[in-house]
């Protein structure tokens, strides 16, 4: 849930209510500034009003890269957006050209993008396999087609397709 609270747009991460044995009910939050990326804990009174941010979901598809800007095309009506690096955040480590983006809108503003759990990418670059080199849980840095640098096991060659987790960035499994 979004939220607009003094013309700041805020996520709610966390929420508890509280009922103490004496005074008023109350509502602890965590909130995650939308636009900065910053959290601050809030709380709020029963019965205080605050208004709730209409996000609008929009299923986009990643087109092609113009410059620094990334362009992505509307699956309903097939509008062309030039959208900055900034706004996407870190999902331009996941995206390749003809792949879908969920991007989240307030107005013409976008405030986040939803990616899938995990995602397929090929590895441009990084030190080829040793035959007999199976130390377990030994890892090395490869560098994806994104730019991307993550820490996949010694048998990972380049050139291959690993699988990996949108949330925190990590190696999955060979594709």
């Amino acid at each position: 849930m979004h939220l607009d609270i003094e013309n700041n747009l805020f996520q709610v991460t966390d929420f508890q209510h509280v009922k103490p044995g004496k005074g008023h009910a109350f509502v602890r939050t965590t909130l995650r500034n939308a636009r900065t990326g910053a959290n601050v804990e809030r709380t709020f009174r029963a019965g205080e009003k605050v208004e709730r941010a209409m996000i609008d979901k929009r299923e986009m598809n990643f087109l092609y890269r113009d410059g620094d800007d990334y362009v992505f095309m509307d699956n309903e009506n097939y509008d062309q957006m030039n959208v900055p690096p900034s706004a996407l955040g870190d999902a331009v480590n996941y995206l390749l050209e003809a792949n879908n983006a969920v991007l989240q809108m307030y107005g013409t503003e976008i405030v986040g993008v939803d990616l899938p759990a995990s995602v397929e990418l090929e590895i441009a670059e990084t030190e080829p396999g040793l035959q007999g080199d199976r130390v377990s849980g030994a890892t090395k840095p490869a560098t994806l087609v994104t730019g991307l640098v993550v820490q996949v096991p010694l048998f990972v060659n380049p050139g291959e397709t690993i699988k990996v987790d949108t949330r925190s960035g990590d190696y999955l499994s060979r594709a």
